[in-house]
């Protein structure tokens, strides 16, 4: 939030990740969401990669993230702001929150997890954010899935600094790698590198449209 109070090209966006839905805080969450800079909230969603041992437990963490996801939709609704969501072997319960609560606004679906029911939030007004995955010798999901998306719903991103495209991977991610994602874009699209950026940056001002 300091850096976008001294540059006027930078922006922010807060929320709480499904790992720390036990902090979760609606107050101060607001503080940040209230900010004239505040283009987005999240990322939030739901992660069930790393679960508790015990069937209690286990269902106790997915209501309490399920919990938090759903306050910051409505939060994001309030405040008519998009959504930037994190879904991790939870597709299933996502798209059924989302379905459910998601405004207007939509969102972007972060490292987009290549799972083709997700494309139904198309409807919804949601984006698809391309990474460094797309590149990678085994994203063959991800590469079969990545034509069905439509132009105007790709966006690119980093997850700096994880996710570093090939042939940088297992290096530290930066925004100058989107390149190469797009490079990699255009070839199983037979669409331009020039047509992606272009098309892909007025997608991101679209979405994040206090940007503009």
């Amino acid at each position: 939030m300091e850096l976008s109070e001294i540059y006027n090209n930078i922006y922010f966006a807060v929320g709480v990740h499904p790992y720390d839905a036990t902090n979760y805080d609606r107050e101060y969450l607001e503080q940040y969401i209230t900010h004239p800079k505040c283009v987005a909230v999240g990322e939030c969603g739901l992660d069930y990669y790393r679960l508790p041992e015990t069937i209690e437990e286990i269902e106790e963490e997915k209501r309490l993230q399920k919990e938090v996801f759903i306050d910051q939709i409505e939060l994001a609704k309030q405040y008519e702001l998009p959504l930037i969501v994190h879904i991790r072997d939870s597709s299933a319960d996502s798209l059924e929150i989302l379905g459910k609560y998601a405004g207007d606004k939509g969102g972007v679906l972060h490292c987009y997890n290549a799972d083709e029911a997700l494309l139904k939030l198309i409807s919804k007004n949601f984006y698809y954010g391309i990474g460094g995955v797309l590149t990678f010798k085994n994203a063959r999901k991800l590469i079969n899935v990545y034509p069905k998306i439509p132009l105007d719903r790709l966006l690119v991103e980093t997850d700096a600094p994880y996710l570093t495209p090939h042939p940088h991977r297992g290096k530290r991610n930066e925004p100058s790698y989107t390149k190469l994602v797009i490079s990699k874009m255009s070839e199983l699209s037979n669409i331009e590198q020039r047509v992606l950026e272009e098309k892909t940056t007025q997608n991101a001002f679209n979405l994040f449209n206090k940007m503009v």
